[in-house]
């Protein structure tokens, strides 16, 4: 039974004291509630991690936002698979469309940043997704396929079982807009399909799909009703412990 699944992502957001503060409030709502098996991950920035890893409970898994693509040495400013294992962390969100963007993370950087994260024993969240061109023009779903078997096929099945995948409609990210629940679950229950062609129907029936656009507490039950859609990786509402904590209750 594949896990439901609730991740934050704070983006470059919150002060280290903003970040301990926020962390210390959505643990508080955690830790009273009954969460029906559903995980929850907080993504932040890479300051943050080694505090907010003492002060969560276990019932929150912490992820940082990225990692570098090679393991050690002369690359100022990256940070390693291994430190972010050393901070107590779990997991690692890698390829969302802001890295893709603006920092034109690659396919085959993302081959080399998974393979190391899976080598320190991290969970990558990892992220793929159309712009409003690519879905305009009718290949949002070649586009998605594409992202998946470049960053991914080059994994053993095995391996390929111990990732976390996060759609995201890019034209959806920020906008206000939303991919309606039917969308979503069209794109889902594509990728499910795609990944039964490539490693079988346990492998895919096994692997958490987040839904990665725009999910707020008004919209999370909908989307979270469809049956390929596994949970949430949740920007903007991330940031707001309340917020957060009605998409988490939302299953």
């Amino acid at each position: 039974m594949r896990k439901k699944i609730v991740a934050g992502n704070w983006k470059m957001n919150n002060t280290l004291e903003e970040g301990v503060k926020l962390a210390g409030q959505i643990n508080d709502l955690v830790e009273k509630t009954d969460l029906n098996g559903v995980d929850v991950v907080i993504g932040t920035p890479f300051i943050h991690l080694a505090e907010v890893n003492k002060l969560v409970g276990d019932k929150i898994g912490v992820a940082a936002q990225n990692c570098a693509d090679e393991v050690s040495g002369a690359y100022t400013g990256e940070v390693s698979a291994s430190m972010i294992k050393s901070t107590g962390s779990k997991y690692v969100i890698l390829g969302h469309s802001e890295r893709r963007e603006y920092y034109g993370e690659t396919s085959a950087k993302l081959v080399k940043k998974v393979k190391l994260s899976l080598e320190n024993g991290l969970t990558p969240i990892f992220c793929f997704g159309e712009v409003l061109e690519e879905r305009q023009s009718e290949k949002h779903f070649d586009v998605v396929k594409s992202q998946i078997a470049e960053g991914l096929f080059n994994l053993s099945a095995e391996d390929f079982g111990k990732i976390i995948l996060a759609y995201e409609p890019v034209w959806a990210i920020g906008t206000g807009v939303t991919a309606s629940s039917a969308q979503a679950q069209e794109m889902h229950a594509f990728i499910r399909k795609t990944l039964v062609a490539q490693y079988g129907q346990e492998v895919a029936d096994n692997t958490s799909i987040l839904y990665g656009g725009s999910c707020k507490p008004s919209n999370a039950k909908e989307l979270f009703e469809n049956p390929d859609v596994d949970g949430g990786l949740i920007g903007g509402a991330s940031l707001n412990a309340e917020d957060f904590m009605g998409i988490i209750t939302a299953f």
